[in-house]
C-alpha cells in the first residue's frame, strides 16, 4: 500500500505535468519560434463544413445505402424512407383527379344541353309572340265590328279570351327561357367548379410526388459520411437527422493569434498550412475569417500588457478548386500549423513555398 505522502507527491507531479503540457501547447500556438519577422503561426486542426442530412417527411427509415467514412458524390442516393403510405395517398389523389376530369365533361355536356333547351325556348317564345300579335289584331278588328253592329258580343268575348291566352303563353315562354338561362349559368359554374377540382387534384398529386421524391435522400455535394444517426427500421419525425457528412470542398483550419498579430491580419490575406502527418507539403490557403472579439482572455484586462494577451480566432480556408483536385485525399481532424504574414511586404521564405502532392 502507498503512503499518503507518496500519493500526494504523485498527485502534485501529475498536476505539474498537466500545467507544463498546457503551457507548452499555449507557447506552441502563439510563439513564432525561429520564424522570420512578419510571419505568425498557430496550431489548428483541419475542419470542414458539416451537413446534417435530414428527412423532410416523418416515417420509418427503410434503407441506408452508405457506411460511415464512405466518400459520396453529389446526387448519390444515401438513404430511403418508407413511402408506402404516400404511394397509397397518390393513388387516391389520382382517382380523385380522374373523377374530377369526368366531372368537367359532364358539366360541359350539361351546358350544351341547356343551350339547346334555350334555343328551343326562344323559338317557342317567338311563336307565342306571333300568336299574341295575331290575337291582338283580331281583337281590335272585332271591337270595330261590334262598334259597327256587324259582330256580336259573343265573338268579342271569344277573341278577347284568345288574346289573353296568347298573352299568358308568351309570359310562360319567357319564364321558361329565363329558367333555361339560369340553368346554363349553373352548368357553367359547375364547369368552373369541376375545373377547380381538377387543379386541386393535380396540385395534391404534385405535392405527394414531391414528398415521395424527398423520401430518397441524396448527397447535396461531394463529401464523406461522418456518422449515421439512425438505422433502418427506426422512425424519425419530419426534419429528423439521418446522417452527418462533411463537405470536403469547404475545408479550413482555425487557429489563434494574440492581439498585436491578429490586428494585422485582413480577410483575403495569403496563408500556408502544414500538416503534422505530411510536413513536406505546404498547402496554400486564404484568410476567410478574423474574429471581432477575443475567444479567450486573462482574468483582467485593465492594462496594456493584459490586452495584448487577448487571443483572436483566425480561419484559413483552402481554395475549393485545389480541394477538388485532391478530394479523396482530404481528411478532417488532422493537426497542423497555419502560417500567415503580418506584414504584406514580407516574402514567403523557401520553407513556405507551395508544395503539393503529385
Amino acid at each position: 500500500m502507498m503512503s499518503n505522502a507518496i500519493k500526494s507527491r504523485l498527485l502534485y507531479g501529475t498536476l505539474f505535468a498537466l500545467v507544463v503540457g498546457a503551457a507548452a501547447y499555449f507557447w506552441q500556438s502563439t510563439d513564432n519560434g525561429d520564424l522570420p519577422e512578419g510571419i505568425a503561426s498557430g496550431n489548428g486542426r483541419v475542419e470542414a463544413v458539416e451537413i446534417d442530412l435530414a428527412s423532410m417527411i416523418p416515417g420509418r427509415v427503410e434503407d441506408i445505402m452508405v457506411t460511415e467514412g464512405e466518400f459520396v458524390t453529389v446526387g448519390q442516393a444515401l438513404a430511403r424512407m418508407d413511402t408506402s403510405n404516400l404511394q397509397a395517398r397518390l393513388q387516391e389523389a389520382q382517382a380523385y383527379l380522374q373523377k374530377a376530369t369526368t366531372g368537367i365533361d359532364i358539366a360541359k355536356n350539361f351546358v350544351v344541353q341547356r343551350q339547346a333547351e334555350l334555343r328551343a325556348a326562344q323559338a317557342v317564345v317567338s311563336q307565342r309572340r306571333a300568336e299574341l300579335s295575331s290575337a291582338q289584331n283580331q281583337l281590335e278588328r272585332t271591337r270595330e265590328l261590334v262598334a259597327d253592329k256587324v259582330a256580336t258580343e259573343q265573338r268579342l268575348d271569344q277573341d278577347t279570351a284568345r288574346y289573353q291566352s296568347a298573352l299568358a303563353a308568351v309570359s310562360a315562354g319567357e319564364a321558361q327561357m329565363a329558367a333555361v338561362q339560369a340553368a346554363i349559368r349553373a352548368s357553367q359554374a359547375q364547369v368552373v367548379g369541376a375545373d377547380a377540382d381538377v387543379q386541386a387534384a393535380q396540385a395534391t398529386i404534385r405535392r405527394i410526388k414531391a414528398d415521395i421524391d424527398e423520401g430518397l435522400l441524396k448527397a447535396p455535394r461531394d463529401g464523406r459520411v461522418q456518422y449515421l444517426v439512425v438505422r433502418p427500421g427506426e422512425i424519425v419525425p419530419g426534419g429528423g437527422v439521418i446522417l452527418n457528412m462533411v463537405d470536403l470542398t469547404d475545408v479550413y483550419m482555425t487557429f489563434f493569434l494574440p492581439t498585436k498579430q491578429a490586428g494585422r491580419i485582413a480577410l483575403g490575406d495569403e496563408a500556408r498550412i502544414v500538416l503534422d502527418v505530411a510536413p513536406q507539403f505546404v498547402i496554400p490557403a486564404e484568410i476567410s475569417f478574423v474574429s471581432d472579439v477575443a475567444q479567450f482572455t486573462p482574468k483582467t484586462i485593465e492594462t496594456q500588457d493584459e490586452r495584448e494577451k487577448l487571443m483572436f480566432s483566425i480561419r484559413a480556408r483552402v481554395n475549393r478548386d485545389l480541394l477538388e483536385r485532391y478530394l479523396k485525399l482530404v481528411k478532417t481532424g488532422l493537426p497542423g500549423m497555419a502560417y500567415v504574414r503580418t506584414d504584406a511586404a514580407t516574402d514567403w521564405p523557401e520553407m513556405f513555398q507551395v508544395q503539393l502532392p503529385q
